[in-house]
């Protein structure tokens, strides 16, 4: 008898607990927005990579976690920051935009990016939003097996990507 009623004061005071661990925040909600397209990868096109991203803040300033495919167990090989580009361009200097940044008005303009899950009139709200940013990505490095991360992190960059001049890294800022 003592035993069952211990039994019944943990299920009682113990489901508020569980309750609050199963509801409580983590960063890694809200990675809803599902992406693909393909990068260009040590110089070679590969992909498409599936992209699930959050939007951190309103600038916008948003972060996707990419993948190979959409395997849920599939690891997480590369991550984008994508930026606006009232906060990248007088920020990143042209030579390191040119070297590791790229345009996503151009990403998105060549069709290489498909915004899935949603109907199209929030796919394209997704599409326009992201056309006022730029994109870095960092790509980590796995072993000849593909399964063991080396530790060596690299820039991955968008098929597409077009070296800007001073002249078009000025004017493109000032694009809305």
């Amino acid at each position: 008898m003592k035993r069952s009623i211990l039994i019944c004061t943990l299920l009682v005071l113990g489901a508020p607990l569980v309750l609050a661990q199963a509801t409580k925040k983590s960063p890694a909600d809200g990675y809803t927005v599902h992406v693909t397209a393909k990068h260009l990868v040590n110089g070679h096109e590969m992909g498409p990579y599936d992209h699930y991203c959050k939007v951190i803040t309103n600038d916008p300033f948003i972060v996707c976690q990419i993948y190979d495919s959409d395997d849920p167990n599939g690891t997480m090989t590369q991550v984008e920051f994508i930026v606006a580009k009232k906060l990248t361009r007088p920020a990143v200097a042209l030579k390191e935009w040119n070297a590791n940044w790229h345009d996503h008005a151009l990403e998105i303009g060549s069709g290489n990016v498909k915004v899935l899950d949603v109907d199209a009139p929030t796919s394209k709200q997704i599409a326009d939003l992201v056309a006022t940013t730029d994109g870095i990505i960092y790509s980590f490095e796995f072993d000849k097996s593909g399964k063991i991360p080396t530790g060596r992190i690299f820039h991955a960059q968008a098929v597409g990507h077009k070296p800007l001049t001073g002249a078009e890294y000025k004017n493109s800022a000032e694009q809305k």
